[in-house]
């Protein structure tokens, strides 16, 4: 295609895309390949002084990975994006990309449990310290700026708390102190939310989830500047968590519906929401799309809708817990998010178990707090398997 999409459903076809030459294929081929074979010497030694374009072996690069960063990119609104084994890769690169031992990073602590362990575990083993803060308070967040802070990390809405945050004060903040803003908009997805238009610097996405929405993919994507998404192309092609060709292939296909079905789980979302906000067994609904939910006139001014997650607060402890997750019968029980089917799990059980219980505390994750990723079913069947379980628990 030469032709400027403007779309989402005709970015999601089309972009980056055009009949096989060879056979003329309507739908690309994977290339399931580890290397590329040059017609000559010469021309691989053009490849890499990057005097031409092309491929030369997987871990760098492969037309599967370029049809699906090409999405990605006209999605958000970017320069360039980059294709990666999985969400926690993109969130690692993104991050390596631009610290260095002796830096600093600020996060919050309700944030997906992965995210947490790797600022809270790992990264303090070369050097890089983080600070997790509520970054809604904006004098909270600035106080918590060291002359070594070199990024603001953020999910908004956040896991699993559907948190939001002012992206585009934050960002104002974090550059009048020289300080780059990674946004993690899984939740959100671009169909939703433009952190880059926002202002962030960057954008991380788990294309497990909405992007590729099906429940058999694991992947992950950066998407930025051209000048950024190559530091971390650097760091990538170091580290090596590269993805396959197949996973590349199937979010590719995933992504031909994403418009559609991102549209399907706000609709869904928003009855659930507001059928659980008034059922006598739930204390409370984490839900931006609630005019109850502490920041809902702030995610009306950034989010073109509210997504298919929201978390309830049960009343009760542990048994009632039980009771209800084991009374679910059109739900799984299960870790994930973002796919056509409906998704449940209690977050301290699972994703955030290994989060200590102050930051849990400390980012409102409480015992009684149960995700639900609301899929595509017809939402009057996921109201009444909610509503059974909500009876019978």
């Amino acid at each position: 295609m030469t032709k400027a999409l403007r779309g989402v459903n005709s970015i999601l076809i089309h972009s980056g895309e055009c009949p096989d030459p060879t056979t003329g294929s309507v739908v690309p081929p994977i290339y399931q390949t580890t290397t590329f074979a040059f017609p000559t010497n010469e021309s691989m030694m053009d490849l890499m002084e990057g005097k031409s374009e092309g491929y030369i072996y997987t871990r760098y690069g492969s037309p599967s990975y370029t049809m699906v960063e090409s999405k990605l990119a006209a999605l958000e609104g970017a320069q360039s994006a980059l294709v990666l084994a999985s969400g926690m890769a993109a969130t690692s690169t993104a991050l390596i990309a631009q610290t260095k031992s002796g830096d600093h990073i600020i996060s919050h602590a309700d944030i997906y449990g992965g995210s947490f362990g790797l600022f809270h575990d790992l990264l303090p083993r070369f050097g890089l310290e983080t600070s997790f803060v509520d970054v809604t308070d904006l004098r909270q967040l600035e106080s918590a700026i060291h002359p070594n802070t070199r990024v603001i990390f953020l999910e908004t809405p956040s896991n699993p708390t559907l948190r939001v945050c002012d992206i585009t004060a934050i960002a104002e903040l974090a550059h009048a102190h020289g300080i780059r803003v990674v946004v993690d908009n899984t939740f959100a997805t671009p169909y939703n939310q433009k952190p880059l238009i926002l202002g962030a610097d960057a954008v991380v996405h788990s294309g497990t989830k909405y992007l590729n929405g099906h429940s058999d993919v694991m992947a992950g994507a950066i998407v930025g500047t051209t000048a950024y998404i190559n530091e971390c192309v650097n760091v990538f092609r170091k580290l090596g968590g590269n993805l396959n060709g197949i996973d590349a292939w199937l979010l590719n296909r995933g992504m031909k519906t994403f418009g559609l079905r991102m549209a399907r789980h706000n609709q869904n979302g928003q009855v659930v929401a507001e059928y659980l906000a008034t059922h006598p067994r739930v204390e409370k609904v984490h839900y931006p799309g609630l005019r109850s939910h502490p920041q809902h006139d702030l995610a009306k001014q950034q989010m073109a809708g509210f997504g298919g997650v929201l978390s309830i607060e049960l009343k009760g402890g542990q048994e009632e817990v039980n009771r209800f997750l084991n009374r679910v019968d059109l739900f799984t029980r299960a870790v994930s998010l973002g796919s056509v089917e409906s998704l449940i799990t209690q977050p301290v059980a699972a994703v955030h178990y290994s989060v200590p219980d102050s930051y849990r505390q400390m980012g409102g994750i409480t015992t009684n707090l149960i995700r639900i990723s609301v899929g595509i079913e017809d939402v009057e069947d996921i109201v009444e398997d909610l509503d059974q379980a909500l009876h019978n628990s």
